[in-house]
């Protein structure tokens, strides 16, 4: 019995270790269960909670303004409204069997929501059915941003239960195209994608804020858990001056018409600041707009582009200051020293040609700068040696960035290594190192400024204010590039050579009277990217300026790419756009000047080529004259109907509205006497329309624009004669 009742004892116990042992494990397996939902997947199911029963809106900051250095308004942003869903609120509404609903299902919703703002059913449909990367419908989304007054009220006047409207920022360009490519633009979501938008993306956009919004179980009634306000971004002041700005893009757009040209960039600067008064990049485009055309993702990009800072090219002779520079500093030359060019120069096995290919004769160091002579400034090249010039073009700032403040700048090529006798020759002129547009007007400002190189800029300040309006945050430009590139006393000397080109040389139609307007023009053949060398009829026609000489207040780089083959000579068709880009300018500075204000719009005159009307009725003359631009008055002691003679002669260079006097009589035309017409730099084409027009006849040498004429400008010839024209294809 004892035994039995040992044995029952041990059973029991047995048992209860069993059960306390499969309890132990449930227990056990319970906690770990516990742990793994709990910390494991803690956040997991802590997102799934939030998704059913909280939605996250983010509130966009206000971007902050750009604005020109006066305040100006150039980029803003306007108060819009934005549309997000409460996806759960919204199935919730669907499942919910009530008669009584305002919206019955999801095809009804779609169909209202997108009357009320103009979209897609399908579209509208896609954004109900979004899920998670884990297959799991989404709990919220975003339906619509940047929603207008107008369509936020009817979608607020369908009263839907997880629909929920808040405010948004849309950007604005007040002044559409302007400055578009230096501006740039922000995407959907404010960000800047391109410009000083993208520059200075991360001071204009500020804080945004956040919503929390929680509904209740039945996902219908919400309250607002949690609010961050917006913390708004700050204001960009920038250097542009957008009167100046205007009166370039006028410009610009007038030349590209004018030449017919592929492209027209125009920079104004402060010389002494750097600061950037006006960038201008033709063509342009509409930033408050900038995905119209249905444009591909590489044409957009160009579109985009800021040529002036982002392409290169071979900067032609308006290089050459670089070289004259380096000349003077290193004693390589003097006023009195003489040059002779014949046309060309053999430098080690290869005869490299001047533009003027019969050549200059003898010159003096002026004479090579005004007539932009290749063979002296080889010369100049071949007396400094390759790495003399190659520390002047680093002096320049040539090969490296020049810090300005807008993305995507190009660097340039400069050769520095195993540079041949033949490269050093090619580089002094203009050839074989390329530049941008930016580049290279900072460095023509180390002529302007006294020597010294000054970083560009378009960053003036960068401010923010409190709600009453007071100043709460500022900062200003600082310059870390500015330097002491060559001797206060050359650059001042190298001016003054300058403004004589501008005033008789190859910059001439550039003269302004009482302006002192210093510079040099550039024509120069573009590479061939595809099959290298260089491209046949492509050119960059280029004006660099200062003014006044003596002080400059104002430096102006005129670029014109790939204008019309028949008419791309700088001197032609670059320096007269800088020369009124500069008059305007003067003008709405009210700068001073030593003339009167009528030599002064006698000079801003077209030069006009006078007509042969003798011959012709009086009515007919007269219209002839008209539609040239000049005025006419007819000798009334002569009797007769027809135009005997005149004065002056035809072929003579008249200025727009000059009077011209006619003789009628009844007997034959008294004289045929012609003034021969400068046709430098014209091709086949205006040789012909000019010479025809004055009753003279051409025979062409070559082809191109004219490089020399048989019969020079000025002289006396019979009506009726030749002039025989030598055309070349290399630029000055």
């Amino acid at each position: 019995m004892a035994v039995r009742k040992y044995k029952d004892k041990v059973v029991v116990k047995q048992r209860m270790l069993v059960i306390f042992g499969v309890l132990f494990v449930l227990f056990f397996a319970m906690v770990i269960r516990l742990f793994y939902i709990m910390i494991t997947k803690s956040e997991e199911y802590k997102n799934i909670a939030n998704e059913q029963w909280t939605s996250e809106v983010k509130i966009s900051a206000k971007r902050g303004r750009i604005l020109d250095k006066n305040g100006t308004e150039l980029a803003i942003s306007g108060n819009v409204y934005r549309i997000d869903l409460d996806l759960n609120a919204l199935r919730k509404e669907w499942e919910n069997k009530d008669s009584k609903k305002t919206i019955q299902n999801e095809q009804e919703t779609a169909d209202n929501l997108a009357t009320a703002l103009g979209m897609n059913v399908a579209d509208i449909i896609k954004i109900f059915d979004k899920t998670l990367p884990n297959g799991n419908k989404m709990g919220s989304a975003n339906l619509k941003r940047r929603v207008q007054d107008a369509d936020a009220a009817k979608v607020r006047a369908l009263n839907i239960q997880g629909v929920l409207i808040s405010g948004d920022t849309q950007r604005y360009y007040v002044d559409g195209n302007l400055l578009s490519q230096t501006l740039g633009h922000t995407n959907i979501d404010g960000d800047g994608l391109t410009g000083l938008e993208k520059q200075y993306d991360k001071v204009l956009s500020g804080t945004p804020g956040v919503r929390y919004v929680e509904a209740d179980n039945q996902g219908l009634n919400y309250t607002i858990s949690k609010f961050t306000k917006p913390s708004d971004g700050k204001d960009l002041i920038t250097t542009i001056d957008e009167a100046i700005q205007l009166i370039c893009e006028k410009q610009a757009n007038q030349a590209l018409k004018d030449t017919k040209a592929k492209a027209v960039t125009v920079i104004a600067m402060d010389p002494k600041t750097g600061e950037v008064l006006a960038l201008v990049n033709k063509p342009d485009y509409n930033p408050n707009d900038p995905w119209a055309g249905n444009l591909t993702s590489d044409q957009l990009q160009k579109e985009w582009r800021n040529r002036a800072v982002s392409d290169t090219f071979e900067p032609g002779s308006v290089f050459k200051v670089v070289t004259a520079t380096a000349a003077m500093q290193e004693n390589k030359v003097t006023p009195a020293d003489r040059f002779d060019c014949l046309g060309s120069l053999k430098v080690a096995n290869r005869v490299i040609h001047c533009w003027k290919t019969t050549g200059h004769g003898s010159e003096d160091f002026l004479d090579i700068l005004k007539n932009s002579c290749n063979v002296g400034f080889m010369t100049l090249g071949a007396r400094l040696g390759a790495d003399t010039l190659n520390q002047y073009i680093a002096k320049f700032g040539f090969g490296q960035k020049t810090g300005i403040d807008l993305p995507g700048e190009a660097v340039g090529i400069i050769k520095k290594k195993n540079v041949s006798a033949t490269d050093l020759a090619t580089i002094s002129f203009g050839q074989t190192d390329t530049v941008s547009c930016i580049q290279y007007l900072a460095g023509f400002n180390v002529i302007a400024n006294n020597g010294k190189w000054v970083e560009p800029h378009l960053m003036k300040s960068i401010v923010q204010y409190d709600d009453s309006d007071k100043l709460i945050y500022k900062k200003d430009f600082a310059p870390v590039g500015d330097r002491q590139a060559i001797d206060p006393t050359v650059a001042k000397t190298l001016s003054g050579y300058l403004e004589q080109v501008v005033e008789n040389g190859g910059g001439r139609n550039a003269f302004i009277d009482g302006y002192h307007i210093a510079g040099k023009t550039g024509t120069a053949q573009k590479i061939d990217p595809v099959n290298g060398g260089y491209a046949a009829q492509k050119y960059i026609s280029s004006f660099a300026g200062m003014a006044p000489a003596n002080d400059p207040k104002i430096t102006l780089f005129v670029s014109i790419d790939e204008p019309d083959p028949s008419n791309y000579y700088a001197g032609q068709i670059t320096a007269p756009v800088a020369k009124r880009i500069f008059n305007d300018i003067f003008n709405y500075l009210a700068l001073k000047v030593d003339a009167s204000s009528e030599d002064i719009a006698k000079s801003m005159l077209r030069n006009i080529i006078i007509p042969e009307v003798r011959g012709k009725t009086k009515n007919e003359a007269v219209d002839i004259l008209k539609k040239a631009g000049l005025t006419s008055e007819i000798d009334a002691t002569a009797a007769g109907d027809n135009i005997v003679d005149m004065n002056p002669k035809p072929g003579y260079t008249a200025k727009e509205g000059d009077k011209i006097i006619l003789y009628s009589g009844t007997q034959a035309v008294s004289n045929n006497i012609i003034i021969v017409p400068d046709l430098t730099g014209y091709g086949n084409e205006k040789v012909n329309e000019i010479l025809t027009s004055i009753g003279l006849k051409a025979e062409f040498i070559g082809d191109g624009i004219v490089s020399e004429q048989s019969i020079p400008s000025g002289e006396q010839i019979s009506k009726g004669s030749s002039i025989t024209v030598r055309m070349t294809t290399l630029g000055d």
